[in-house]
């Protein structure tokens, strides 16, 4: 019995040894502005991935592919926006239930009413946005966390509002719980709950800002927190018909300030959840 006792602590040790999760005990390889994952190949990517990123083999095949996807559409054109692309693990910021859906091209519940944008959508938005390292990006309607993460990979300043209490609180879970296991790009997500048409005065101004839920009108308050020069991406129109719209607002030499705009999708319908607003404590209704 000693004997075969011993055998079985020999193997137990050797099995924990050279276990896939012991080999995986190294840390993560941070992520740099002068670092981007292999694309050259479906086999390279899944294994610079897994050999810096320890993620799941399986659901960067799902990645790579609808990665090529996106790029064969024009939905992201530029290499920083599709590098930030292959960085992101949207498999993290879904819901459970559809975690082997996290890659497909639709829309997915992600509770309270709210869903997760389809990334070709994310992808074409972030695009549009043009964010250079640096910039100061604050997204109005963080649901899951996704774009958030996303425009992570693009620049160090981002701040992002939910107007969901319990949702906000759960994303920003999510985020703290990816930083501890090494994703260090998400420490610069700054979040909070409240209602977005305000925007964030006190971090203003904005060089970009990107909002993922419909309204009718753009803003003033946000228009008046964009910088001269600055970008907003923001879906306009009647409730489930919106066009999304890339503002420009422009500063004269006299200092007369215009604003111009443009449909991303050349006039394409794109349906949003509500730009839902706040009466108190309470959501009352959309903007």
């Amino acid at each position: 019995m000693k004997k075969n006792g011993f055998v079985f602590a020999v193997t137990l040790l050797l099995t924990q040894v050279f276990s896939p999760a012991m080999a995986n005990a190294s840390p993560m390889t941070p992520f740099r502005w002068d670092l981007a994952p292999a694309m050259d190949s479906q086999e390279n990517f899944v294994n610079w991935m897994q050999q810096n990123r320890h993620e799941d083999p399986g659901f960067l095949v799902q990645r790579w592919r609808r990665y090529l996807a996106v790029v064969a559409v024009k939905d992201a054109t530029d290499e920083r926006v599709k590098e930030a692309f292959l960085w992101t693990p949207r498999e993290e910021f879904v819901r459970p239930i559809n975690r082997s859906h996290s890659y497909d091209s639709a829309f997915l519940d992600i509770g309270y009413g709210v869903t997760i944008s389809g990334p070709h959508l994310v992808a074409h938005m972030t695009s549009a946005l043009e964010v250079k390292q640096g910039d100061k990006v604050l997204e109005i309607g963080t649901g899951s966390g996704y774009q958030s993460a996303y425009l992570s990979h693009l620049t160090d300043k981002l701040w992002t509002i939910e107007i969901i209490k319990p949702l906000a609180e759960r994303t920003r879970g999510v985020y703290d719980g990816l930083i501890a296991k090494g994703y260090s790009e998400f420490s610069a997500i700054n979040s909070k709950q409240g209602d977005g048409y305000y925007g964030w005065p006190e971090a203003a101004p904005f060089d970009k800002i990107i909002v993922t839920c419909g309204i009718d009108h753009i803003p003033p308050p946000l228009l008046q927190q964009l910088k001269p020069g600055g970008i907003m991406v923001i879906p306009v129109g009647p409730p489930g018909a919106q066009h999304v719209l890339k503002v420009i607002k422009q500063q004269a030499a006299d200092g007369a300030l215009t604003v111009s705009r443009s449909d991303i999708y050349n006039g394409r319908v794109v349906p949003f959840v509500p730009f839902k607003k706040l009466e108190g404590d309470v959501i009352k209704g959309a903007h």
